[in-house]
């Protein structure tokens, strides 16, 4: 049986007393995408921030290709070398360009040098839609080119996980296309992939495994098709017909 990239074993998460992660389980297989829903205040976020070491754990394990990277000896910095994450926010530095966000990274962080920094970044943006826009300025470009650009500084540095947090929730509704176009092709590049997201359709198609949190909870997980069509907690029933009923789920 394949080792997963990412394995969580009763992980459990505490801000000030109120429980947001409650003995979490998960398996995320190597060029797999799997799709945390649920409503705000779920616990997807901070699961996410939880596996790339953002938060301390209060309780519970995380491996990282069989590495228990919870373990206190653990060099946190050399593990998320090997984790990308794409917030809502953009994040480009304002000052460089769009070429000099995507590679700064590799070149300072993981000791590639600026030749190949540069080669490996233009593929990168030529290939997701960007490549007329190495040269720009963040404030030049859209909201979703910003996005297109920080998934790119994400994968610039071959991660070997990627994380993406609600990563259209700040664009407006004719942007989120372009950017969810970019996560489709990294998961036909075979990109192993983390997402937690309001967009149902979305998940639904590009998910290889669903999870719905409730309460900070995993209260139900499986193939899209068994968790969107067929969901066995009425928990999750309530939450998806709430879902068609707002139009964002065909």
């Amino acid at each position: 049986m394949t080792e997963p990239v990412l394995r969580m074993e009763s992980v459990r998460k505490t801000f000030g007393g109120t429980v947001v992660l409650r003995d979490v389980d998960l398996d995320v297989a190597p060029h797999t995408v799997t799709a945390l829903i649920g409503a705000s205040g779920s616990g997807k976020s901070t699961l996410l921030r939880c596996a790339n070491l953002l938060e301390e754990i209060d309780d519970g394990a995380i491996w990282l290709d069989g590495e228990e990277i919870t373990d206190p000896r653990t060099d946190e910095d050399a593990v998320r070398r090997r984790i990308g994450v794409v917030f809502q926010a953009y994040n480009l530095f304002p000052h460089m360009t769009v070429l000099q966000n995507v590679t700064l990274a590799p070149r300072r962080v993981h000791g590639v040098s600026r030749g190949e920094a540069e080669q490996r970044a233009r593929e990168l943006l030529e290939r997701l839609g960007l490549g007329a826009k190495a040269d720009e300025y963040p404030d030049r470009l859209s909201g979703g080119q910003q996005q297109r650009a920080a998934i790119i500084r994400a994968v610039a540095v071959r991660p070997r996980l990627l994380l993406l947090d609600e990563i259209t929730a700040a664009l407006d509704p004719e942007l989120v296309g372009e950017v969810l176009d970019v996560v489709r092709d990294l998961k036909e590049d075979g990109m192993t992939m983390v997402l937690a997201t309001h967009e149902m359709s979305f998940a639904r198609e590009v998910a290889d495994q669903v999870c719905f949190l409730d309460g900070g909870v995993v209260l139900e997980r499986g193939a899209p098709e068994a968790v969107f069509e067929d969901p066995r907690e009425e928990r999750t029933r309530r939450f998806l017909r709430r879902i068609v009923e707002a139009g964002r789920l065909a």
